[in-house]
């Protein structure tokens, strides 16, 4: 398997992740073997406080980063997207949305990047929404050597991935035919169709006009944001694949982790194992 959230969002076809939450943590190759063990876990659930706090900053920080229109502001439309998908009310979105464009107090958090190694060499990506970087900086470091995996340098894994523009749809919207012809008539440079839906990537810098082409055409997308793609894929099995799915697991629940992307591959036999 490839590719496929985090607070965000609704997850990896192939992590840091498809949205059915903004906290789609995972958005690369494993997240969507990741997010199949979760569900049927039911941790889900369990979870849905921490999600909304994942979505509620993502929308600050996306209001106070741009207009606080998300007709006008794609990441905070994207946020907004997550949070309906999981039913947050819409006071709650609408308050967020103020605290970020400076009409409420709280509104401190800044983006953070942490890259390193997980458990049989996979290479991670964590991006994170803090108000103390010392404070996170110091959890993250002891969630990857908790579960054996370890904390590098700015850059240290980045080489491994591309950033990507990332639109998705469910796969009942259009077959894969009509959706490559659109998104190949919009600017896209790969589209990826299965049974759980399509992903269409673009340059970050043509991200808006796919993404606009493709809504005049299909509507509303489930999800869509800029993303980590990774580039290779890393085979895991054994102790290390367990091991790497209760790190990506503590990161999710870290609220100030947005979002992971890993490039690991697992095989359908390790991925029913773990999800007995």
């Amino acid at each position: 398997m490839w590719y496929a959230p985090c607070p965000l969002g609704a997850e990896m076809m192939g992590f840091v992740g498809n949205i059915n939450e903004l906290q789609d943590t995972w958005i690369m190759a494993g997240h969507s073997q990741f997010k199949n063990i979760m569900h049927r876990k039911g941790k889900q659930d369990a979870k849905r406080a921490r999600v909304f706090t994942k979505i509620i900053r993502e929308l600050t920080v996306a209001a106070r980063s741009g207009l606080a229109d998300p007709a006008l502001n794609p990441r905070l439309r994207a946020g907004v997207m997550a949070a309906r998908e999981v039913n947050m009310p819409k006071d709650t979105i609408e308050r967020a949305i103020k605290r970020g464009s400076g009409d409420e107090e709280g509104s401190g958090f800044e983006e953070v990047r942490y890259e390193g190694f997980g458990p049989g060499g996979v290479a991670l990506i964590v991006e994170a929404l803090t108000d103390n970087r010392n404070r996170t900086a110091g959890d993250i470091r002891t969630t990857f050597g908790r579960h054996g995996g370890n904390l590098g340098e700015t850059g240290s894994v980045a080489f491994m991935f591309e950033r990507v523009g990332l639109v998705r749809y469910p796969a009942a919207r259009a077959s894969a035919d009509a959706m490559f012809e659109a998104a190949l008539e919009a600017g896209a440079t790969d589209v990826r169709s299965n049974r759980d839906g399509h992903e269409i990537f673009s340059a970050p810098g043509e991200f808006n006009a796919v993404r606009e082409a493709l809504e005049r055409k299909f509507g509303e997308a489930a999800e869509a944001r800029l993303d980590w793609r990774p580039t290779g894929a890393v085979a895991v099995a054994g102790e290390a694949a367990e091991n790497l799915f209760k790190l990506l697991e503590a990161l999710e629940d870290n609220d100030d982790v947005q979002r992971v992307a890993a490039n690991f591959e697992i095989s359908d036999d390790v991925l029913a194992r773990l999800s007995a």
